[in-house]
């Protein structure tokens, strides 16, 4: 995936056929502590919904997201996004599959992302992005709506990108993102 400078990514990724891809409460804590290890380095989260079978990002890149690290076997540069999600994904990947005594591709192949800010109003989708991903687990019934506390999302960020307060999210929260709009973050 193509990350640009100073703009809003929705990424995202499943596991392989579908299977699930967190087992215990205990990997989704895993997950989360891999996520601030190797990816809040290099970018600044707004949301995220861990699923059993799924997750979503809202990210906003910068310097730090796409900055070069390396370069692989086809001379491309590598960005620090990029190699922390490989190496995030691929040492969970490795402990579940010790955990469950399974091989094989954990998640599917390729992580996908699509950029959803825009500096025209009409073809942002930055908003409709974060209410799906946080309507996600509550309309799956895994979990009541509430703000965690916690040092991921960028509560700053999220009130200079969104100019959201917490009533005004609550009530976006209910209203259910129409299936037109969610075909516009895919």
């Amino acid at each position: 995936m193509k990350l640009i400078e100073n703009q809003i990514f929705h990424i995202y990724n499943r596991g392989n056929n579908r299977q699930p891809i967190f087992f215990k409460q205990e990997n989704y804590h895993f997950f989360l502590k891999k996520m601030r290890t190797h990816l809040l380095p290099t970018c600044d989260f707004l949301a995220y919904c861990l699923m059993p079978n799924h997750f979503h990002f809202l990210i906003r890149t910068d310097a730090r997201t796409v900055a070069s690290v390396a370069k692989n076997e086809k001379d491309i540069a590598v960005t620090a996004f990029s190699k922390g999600l490989r190496t995030m994904l691929s040492s969970y990947a490795q402990a579940i599959q010790k955990q469950e005594k399974m091989t094989g591709s954990l998640f599917q192949q390729k992580t996908k992302g699509k950029q959803v800010s825009s500096e025209w109003s009409w073809e942002d989708y930055t908003l409709t992005c974060f209410r799906y991903i946080l309507q996600n687990p509550v309309q799956a019934r895994l979990v009541q709506f509430g703000l965690r506390k916690g040092t991921l999302c960028n509560r700053m960020l999220i009130d200079q990108e969104l100019a959201l307060d917490l009533n005004s999210l609550e009530e976006l929260i209910g209203v259910p993102v129409p299936d037109a709009e969610v075909a516009k973050i895919w």
